[in-house]
């Protein structure tokens, strides 16, 4: 497209803007609300994978260990599970960090009481706490750990080494689970937004068209390239597209701007960090897809219709 031509489509974008502008205006509140839950949907799932992230990383395996067992003994095992695939590290907690950690887990009050009833002894067992590099195989590797013959000789249930391991199994898979709904949900919810933004684009498009039949008839007779009839037509949808899209990006900022401190501060043990490499993917993004979603559905609907 030359300049000239651009300099006209452009015009006359502008001008259907004006004549027809409550039907333009449906299709850029359409783009927008479109793009807007897109997406709002896209960076709510940045941040519900940034949470489950941050919970995956914090899967263990925690395998009991007798009381019988030497700290020896402890230490050799921890030393072959170190060499297992998907094992990043291993810790031995003795039965007085196990009591510590349980004072620290509960409240002052319960904790003292609860003490205070042992009378000196102390029940809790030692333990390997086992963090993986993948948390997803942490079934793989707790049942390694329950057929290995060292660990069945220490643990603290030897007639039943599994009930001696324990990783939080139903939490672990539902949580998963919940990776794998949200990251399908994300697919599904933009590909039918970004239809809907479609085929709404191509009824304007359409209608223009008909509206200007005469016209577009009348420049074909004398001589007027496809390219220069179809200029103004490609112009309006990517100049709606990107109205739409740029209003979306300016709302999902003042929104990120205003709501997400403010849920930091009310749950300061969660992070609601959103980096800004991703923010600026994810503007451009919307942007794109507009764009193409308005150059796209221009061309099928002049295709279709745009036949005198």
């Amino acid at each position: 497209m030359g300049l000239s031509n651009l300099g006209y489509s452009l015009r006359e974008a502008i001008r259907h803007f004006r004549r027809n502008w409550s039907t333009v205006l449906g299709a850029i509140v359409t783009i927008f609300l479109s793009l807007f839950v897109i997406g709002l949907f896209v960076l709510g799932s940045v941040l519900l994978g940034n949470l489950v992230g941050s919970v995956e990383d914090q899967v263990t395996i925690q395998a009991f260990l007798s009381d019988n067992a030497s700290k020896d003994d402890a230490m050799a095992l921890a030393s072959q599970v170190k060499g297992w695939e998907y094992v990043q590290d291993v810790t031995y907690k003795s039965k007085d960090q196990a009591l510590e950690e349980y004072r620290q887990t509960m409240s002052n009050r319960n904790a003292s009481d609860a003490v205070a009833a042992l009378d000196g002894e102390n029940p809790l067992p030692a333990s390997l706490v086992i963090s993986l590099s993948d948390p997803k195989q942490v079934e793989s590797v707790a049942n390694k750990l329950v057929d290995n013959a060292s660990f069945k000789g220490i643990a603290d249930d030897s007639g039943d080494a599994s009930s001696s391991v324990q990783y939080g199994r139903e939490t672990v898979q539902r949580l998963f689970s919940v990776t794998y709904y949200l990251r399908v949900g994300t697919v599904v919810l933009v590909v039918l937004l970004a239809f809907i933004a479609f085929v709404f684009i191509n009824n304007t498009i359409r209608l223009a068209i008909s509206a200007r039949r005469r016209e577009i008839a009348i420049m074909r007779l004398v001589g007027a390239s496809n390219g220069f009839i179809r200029g103004p037509f490609l112009t309006e949808g990517m100049l709606e597209a990107l109205i739409g899209s740029l209003f979306s990006i300016a709302v999902l900022h003042a929104g990120i701007s205003v709501v997400l401190p403010r849920l930091q501060n009310s749950l300061q043990f969660l992070s609601f960090d959103i980096p800004l490499p991703t923010l600026g993917i994810t503007y451009l993004s919307l942007v794109v897809i507009g764009c193409l979603l308005g150059l796209f559905g221009s061309a099928i609907a002049m295709r279709r219709y745009l036949r005198v």
